[in-house]
């Protein structure tokens, strides 16, 4: 819903958290998300492998430094693009 329209992938991950947040009414949520800029891939630098990676904490992911580093230690440090 949020990627139809042109933005920033910072923007773009934080909306996520923020939707998320507000729909479930958790206490906290973590967004990584990584994407293929295609800008990047064709243009620019030219990194046909490159992939840009994106983070949003909040509620208690912003508080708690152990529930931050316990999810950042559980997901991949980089997936291959495509």
């Amino acid at each position: 819903m949020f990627a139809r329209r042109l933005q920033v992938q910072e923007n773009l991950s934080e909306q996520v958290a923020q939707t998320i947040m507000d729909v479930t009414g958790c206490r906290g949520v973590a967004v990584v998300m990584d994407a293929a800029h295609m800008c990047m891939m064709m243009r620019g630098v030219n990194k046909q492998q490159s992939t840009t990676r994106t983070t949003s904490m909040l509620g208690e992911f912003v508080h708690d430094n152990q529930a931050r580093n316990e999810f950042l230690s559980a997901i991949p440090r980089r997936q291959p693009a495509f």
